[in-house]
């Protein structure tokens, strides 16, 4: 039986709950729901990288990538992204901003599915990913 590993990048505070950012069993890594806060600086608290649903998407996509390569694992590998947007009307913005971060990046995309959520004031976006590895 394979142990699991919690995964916290350095760019990443300690979750606000019992949970990880991250976990990797065996070829398996899931990474929990992110958002768009700019990396962990001592003594600030968690901060939106921008109120712009481009600033927040970028940032959050850097800190699934952050959990990822903690883990071993590149976009090459994800297999399931899941965005939770806290507007429908952000759906083809939020479409074009994501074509053109995985344009080139990637040879197969993954699959995903967009939903429609409540975040906490401010926030715009989420995604969580899961990769297999090898």
């Amino acid at each position: 039986m394979t142990d699991k590993t919690a995964l916290t990048p350095k760019t990443h505070t300690a979750p606000p709950a019992k949970f990880s950012h991250g976990v990797r069993k065996g070829n398996i890594l899931q990474v929990a729901g992110q958002v768009g806060f700019l990396p962990a600086e001592e003594g600030r608290p968690p901060t939106p990288a921008g109120p712009t649903l481009r600033e927040q998407t970028l940032q959050t996509l850097a800190n699934v990538r952050a959990i990822l390569e903690e883990g071993g694992a590149s976009w090459e590998d994800v297999m399931m992204i899941r965005v939770y947007l806290t507007d429908v009307d952000h759906f083809a913005e939020m479409n074009a901003i994501y074509n053109e971060y995985f344009e080139g990046l990637v040879e197969v995309p993954a699959a995903r599915t967009t939903v429609y959520v409540g975040l906490p004031a401010g926030l715009l976006i989420e995604i969580d990913a899961l990769a297999v590895l090898g």
